[in-house]
């Protein structure tokens, strides 16, 4: 199919109307033969996206004429959705039996391999391993005569800017090419790739969609949102919304998010305090996106101040966080070592990656509010603490502006929610190309 595409009048953002009259026109455009659709939409991580509601859109404009709806968010590594979250984000009118659980750990297949010579070639020669390639069974089940792949196009730190493939290999994907895929992008280096599209990593998911999805009915379903999150809905403005197999898709939807995502300052910051919602963050895995995206634009020796009322947990799942605990987010270098001596990072070098994206690398300081994990436990993994309250009193998020602020002599930026942009010294941006 050729790309739909619709994009929003400059300064403004796609209404519901318009939403609802493309998402229409994608829909009325399918086959009559079809009869059981396959929808993948991220998961509560991105609720910001809207992607709940084109999800709910889509499932009603096919329902009348389709058999069966499955909907199976791409949770990744993840935890599972539970119903609250479910309905929370695509609507009470969905019957919670169309929700699917992917688990990576258990539920893929084997559909190929991503050669060692290729892997040599991307990672300019630090990893010289094939990956092997698997993703969700139900991808591969002949009774999906259509799979609706829904994703937010913005930096992000291990591809550079998500999504198209990205939400199948990895959103729906199995161990090895998470864990392989995310150490590569930290051997490469999360500065030199973020906000960019040809990564090493994106290489590697162009080429598993070149290569091994073909066979797949797959259409790509891409959003760009503006990078502010309304306080209220918990949404972010849609501006632009690009639907179709090829990867031109993707790259408008790169040029368009390259445009809204990315906040390019002429200097570098010496404090950042960064807010994150207790319903979106209860984990560091999650959390440090607060470090991720400001880590170009933090001066040297300057602070991150990321205020975490929801923070319970440093990984996902209790397996990455014992991880996380027992290394601690200590430099690259560190990290590359230890992941050579000891089988338990081998085995799981997505925690590996992030704890290389986590570490401040001795450049700047990491403080975490939060009442929910104490002072001594961030100090172990290499993190200070300022209780919650106390934070809350010095930097009162209902009383910031997004952006810079004078606090009494103190200048501050600050993020409301550091996972819909990238803040970036724009010189360092340029520097790491």
């Amino acid at each position: 199919m050729d790309t739909l595409s619709l994009e929003a009048d400059s300064g403004g953002s796609i209404d519901r109307e318009e939403l609802e009259g493309l998402l229409e026109g994608y829909t009325d455009n399918m086959s009559d033969e079809i009869d059981c659709v396959l929808i993948i939409p991220p998961d509560a991580t991105r609720k910001h996206s809207r992607a709940g509601i084109i999800t709910n859109i889509i499932y009603h404009k096919l329902i009348d004429s389709v058999q069966n709806i499955d909907i199976m968010p791409a949770l990744g590594t993840h935890s599972p959705m539970d119903e609250e979250k479910l309905i929370d984000m695509f609507g009470d009118d969905i019957p919670l039996r169309c929700f699917k659980v992917h688990r990576w750990r258990e539920d893929t297949v084997k559909i190929g391999e991503v050669p060692e010579k290729f892997i040599n070639e991307v990672s300019e020669g630090k990893l010289n391993e094939s990956i092997d390639v698997k993703i969700n069974e139900r991808l591969l089940d002949d009774k999906y005569d259509k799979i609706i792949s829904i994703g937010q196009v913005l930096p992000h730190e291990v591809v550079g800017m998500a999504n198209y493939t990205k939400n199948i290999v990895v959103g729906c994907g199995g161990k090895e090419i998470i864990n392989s895929s995310h150490y590569l992008g930290a051997v490469y280096g999360l500065e030199r790739l973020i906000g960019r599209d040809h990564s090493p990593v994106r290489r590697v998911y162009d080429y598993v969609e070149e290569n091994l999805l073909q066979d797949i009915p797959l259409d790509y379903l891409l959003t760009v949102n503006k990078s502010s999150v309304d306080s209220r809905t918990g949404l972010a403005e849609l501006v632009g919304i690009f639907i179709g197999r090829e990867r031109d898709a993707f790259e408008k939807a790169v040029e368009l998010s390259m445009a809204y995502n990315i906040d390019f300052l002429e200097t570098s910051v010496k404090k950042f305090v960064v807010y994150l919602s207790p319903e979106e963050f209860k984990s560091t895995w999650l959390g440090n996106k607060a470090i991720y995206r400001t880590r170009l634009a933090i001066a040297e020796g300057g602070e991150l101040i990321i205020i975490a009322p929801g923070l319970e947990t440093m990984g996902e799942d209790d397996e990455f966080d014992k991880l996380i605990r027992k290394y601690g987010y200590v430099s690259k270098e560190e990290v590359h070592e230890l992941a050579k001596q000891n089988k338990d990072l081998q085995e799981n070098l997505a925690v590996a990656a992030h704890l290389i994206h986590g570490s401040p690398e001795g450049e700047f300081k990491v403080r975490y509010a939060s009442d929910n994990i104490s002072a001594e436990e961030l100090n172990e993994v290499g993190y200070s603490h300022i209780p919650l309250a106390e934070a809350k009193s010095q930097y009162d998020p209902e009383q910031l502006d997004q952006g810079i602020n004078n606090i009494k002599e103190e200048k501050i930026y600050y993020i409301e929610n550091p996972a819909v942009g990238l803040w970036a010294e724009k010189d360092k941006f340029a520097q790491m190309s």
